[in-house]
């Protein structure tokens, strides 16, 4: 065929796809009851879209990461050129082999063996596509000039994309050097590209927002974004605010749907004069947002890493956890997701995990070249994915690939059946003073994430698992985690490292291994001589000695109750092992328990609901109703 008749024909496709898409369906909402002013018409960048395709240009888009360019193009292309697919490539996810690759194949005729240059099967749908190379400047040099060549002439090595069904190309990216490998210069290339530079008023993303939030009214929440200064605007992109709302939706702190960039949750904040960043105004901002959907901003939800992963399974989120090390982060997630799709994530640990782990290009006998998933991406049961040590890759290439599937859900443009989560798991780049050997990363990677949450050691609930496994040893050592060493000495001492001194304390052996050396004979600064005391059996105030003396306890708590209506020490002493106390073991000692917080002052007994998990809430309020009036 020749090029004329390539263009003529895709073209009349390009016609007939126009021509039957019909007017845009409108469905009435919270936000637009009718439709937005002006009517329902196509934005900035959809006409720029069906113009290109019409003419049969290259269409070069440049726009902030997080405006809604990419999403444009899927629903576009979806309502306006039904007949048509878009074929999406994320450029920054490439390697060298993936577009283009001389391979040999079997002739059909001959039986012979016949090196031919294999196309990617992406590029050969079967009917008219649309191009989108997104992340244009962010691929590597050898990417960057196949990608020239199919900017350029709509061609890819001896392939002709109109022959393939290509009816329109485009490719799209940041400017922002911060986050783009390369500038585009070179004149011959820029001269075959039409190029449109889009903000965020350019793109229906607040039409989208309207269409996925369809009973909050927005208008508000849109009026507040609006009247913000452009850089506070720009920190705060309709991707991010798509996640702010994602995350009020199910109750939790709407700052989980800012991102973690380098280990920093983002500040909302204008700069100064000086360039430095000014006033946070992150909180204000956060407070308004959710005054204007009527729903609370908490500081935090019981059980937050739980609450978060089942949201994730829930509604497909893709959800980042920053944590110490040792702190159980890993295996809390595991657990969680196993125990919700009954049956284990699939789990990627970063360092150890090379490109060949998730696929593979390899000839296919139409001629193209498909991708091989691995054997765990593929099958139609219910899947979720754990990549943990996220900011430890083992090498770009891996990290590229990682980046597609956290981005689009897909693996080299194929997507990858009932996946309903993933959740990426890092350590911080700073713990305790020290710098931890982890990758940076940059705004447009870190909004990539519905729900970015930096845990403590406290909203992981490791304790009952080790009281579970190693029983009364664990309750003594975790009540001297509680009560005999201070804040600091809790950040040396994790999870991982209270199952150690367990261990070694039934070998017999010194306690002091267990804890974290830091080199030159040095070990964490955190003093034993308490723990040693209490695995000695000398006197000491943990729940089962008050339940094992809970007469006596219970009298003097009368004496401190006749004495002031605030109490005294030993209230404080009672209120401490109490508030301090695994659900497990307050159910153990459940009328010991009711017995003693009878006793306590109001003000006292209140403590113990808030932010307690819901299971712990139900057991308190099931022991204050059976207080005596």
């Amino acid at each position: 065929m020749t090029t004329t008749a390539t263009t003529t024909a895709a073209t009349a496709a390009t016609t007939a796809a126009t021509a039957t898409a019909g007017p845009r369906p409108w469905r009435a909402n919270a936000t637009y009851p009718r439709p937005p002013e002006g009517g329902p018409e196509a934005s900035r960048l959809e006409s720029f879209i069906d113009a290109m395709i019409d003419m049969g240009q290259t269409g070069q888009v440049f726009g902030e990461h997080g405006i809604g360019k990419t999403s444009t193009f899927f629903s576009h292309v979806a309502e306006a050129h039904p007949h048509a697919e878009l074929v999406y490539v994320p450029a920054a996810n490439l390697t060298p082999d993936d577009l283009l690759v001389n391979a040999p194949v079997r002739d059909p005729h001959t039986g012979e063996l016949v090196l031919r240059q294999l196309v990617m099967s992406g590029l050969r749908p079967g009917r008219p596509f649309v191009l989108l190379i997104d992340d244009s400047l962010q691929a590597g040099e050898t990417i960057q000039s196949q990608l020239m060549q199919v900017a350029c002439n709509w061609t890819l090595g001896e392939y002709d994309l109109r022959e393939l069904g290509c009816i329109g190309v485009f490719l799209s990216d940041n400017e922002s050097l911060s986050e783009t490998a390369a500038r585009r210069g070179d004149l011959a290339v820029l001269d075959r590209m039409v190029t449109v530079r889009v903000t965020a008023n350019d793109t229906a993303w607040r039409r989208s927002l309207a269409e996925k939030y369809r009973n909050w009214d927005l208008n508000g929440v849109f009026a507040l974004w609006a009247s913000l200064g452009p850089a506070v605007r720009e920190l705060l992109s309709p991707r991010t605010l798509d996640h702010v709302l994602a995350n009020a939706r199910e109750g939790f702190p709407l700052r989980w749907g800012l991102p973690l960039v380098n280990g920093e949750r983002l500040r909302l904040a204008e700069p100064r004069p000086d360039g430095g960043p000014g006033q946070d105004r992150t909180p204000e901002i956060l407070d308004r947002i959710a005054a204007e959907l009527g729903v609370p901003n908490p500081a935090t939800v019981p059980d937050p890493v739980r609450s978060v992963v089942r949201a994730a399974l829930r509604n497909r989120w893709t959800v980042l956890l920053q944590g110490p090390p040792g702190c159980g982060k890993t295996e809390v997630v595991r657990e969680t997701l196993r125990e919700d799709l009954g049956r284990d994530p699939l789990y990627f640990s970063l360092p150890v995990t090379n490109v060949e782990d998730l696929c593979a290009p390899v000839p296919d006998r139409d001629g193209s070249l498909d991708t091989l998933l691995a054997q765990k991406f593929t099958g139609s049961e219910p899947k979720a994915i754990v990549w943990d040590e996220y900011n430890r890759p083992k090498d770009k290439a891996a990290f590229a690939k990682l980046m597609e599937i956290t981005q689009e859900w897909s693996l080299a443009g194929r997507q990858i059946e009932n996946l309903r989560a993933q959740i990426a798991v890092q350590n911080p780049p700073y713990h305790l003073g020290r710098r931890l050997m982890v990758s940076r990363n940059n705004i447009a990677q870190a909004t990539r994430f519905t729900a970015s949450l930096t845990v403590e050691p406290g909203d992981i609930p490791a304790n009952e698992w080790l009281i579970a496994r190693y029983g009364g040893l664990a309750e003594t050592v975790l009540e001297w985690w509680k009560h005999d060493i201070d804040e600091e000495g809790r950040a040396w001492i994790t999870k991982r490292t209270i199952e150690r001194l367990i261990k070694l304390h039934q070998r017999g052996l010194p306690l002091q291994m267990a804890t974290v050396y830091l080199g030159d004979g040095e070990y964490a600064p955190v003093p034993l001589t308490a723990l040693v005391d209490r695995l000695a059996n000398r006197p000491v105030t943990g729940l089962r000695e008050l339940a094992r003396d809970v007469d006596a306890w219970e009298a003097r708590l009368r004496r401190a109750r006749e004495e002031s209506g605030e109490g005294n020490d030993e209230s404080d002493v009672v209120h401490q092992v109490l508030a301090n106390a695994e659900l497990s073991q307050l159910k153990r000692h459940r009328k010991a328990v009711a017995r003693l917080v009878a006793l306590l002052p109001p003000k006292l007994r209140s403590t113990y609901l808030v932010g307690a998990s819901e299971q712990a809430q139900r057991f308190w309020i099931e022991t204050f109703a059976r207080m005596p009036r």
